[in-house]
């Protein structure tokens, strides 16, 4: 944890269950346009990344399906929630993500919003769906895992004593 404050990352939200229903391939670092109420409530931890997913629009990309709380303190001026955002790319970026999202199947899944030295930025993953057997896969690794582990700690505790 020491480690994220030092490079000055404070996470907002993060979107578990896009690492269970995808296999994450590549991951990018993205600036938002916000509005000034939407930061605010990003600074009272006030989003949602669940079902949202980023889409490719005329040469932009776009964030869509996030829920950002309007801001509580804020008067006739405030934001919609759940409107397209669009993310900050470079030229470059977009025309790589467009071409692996069209020849291979693969979709723009944001995996957390964050705060990186007072800036708003979104990680975002090309990613390719799992099926259920791969669910089932990955989740029998892990336990499997967790056993190990268990079971090396129960030893180093029996040697120690």
């Amino acid at each position: 944890m020491g480690n994220v404050e030092r490079e000055g990352i404070r996470i907002i939200c993060q979107n578990k269950k896009a690492r269970h229903d995808y296999e994450i391939v590549e991951t990018y670092e993205a600036g938002i346009a916000l509005k000034g109420t939407e930061v605010k409530s990003l600074r009272m931890g006030k989003a949602n990344l669940k079902d949202s997913y980023a889409r490719i629009k005329s040469g932009e990309v776009y964030l869509i399906g996030t829920h950002i709380s309007p801001y509580p303190f804020a008067n006739y001026n405030n934001h919609a929630p759940l409107r397209d955002r669009k993310l900050l790319l470079r030229k470059q970026e977009i025309r790589k993500l467009l071409g692996k999202t069209k020849e291979r199947g693969l979709t723009l899944v944001p995996l957390r919003l964050y705060f990186r030295n007072g800036r708003v930025k979104v990680e975002l993953a090309l990613a390719k769906g799992k099926r259920l057997f791969d669910k089932r896969e990955t989740l029998r690794r892990k336990t499997i895992e967790r056993e190990a582990q268990r079971a090396l700690m129960g030893a180093k505790r029996a040697r120690r004593e």
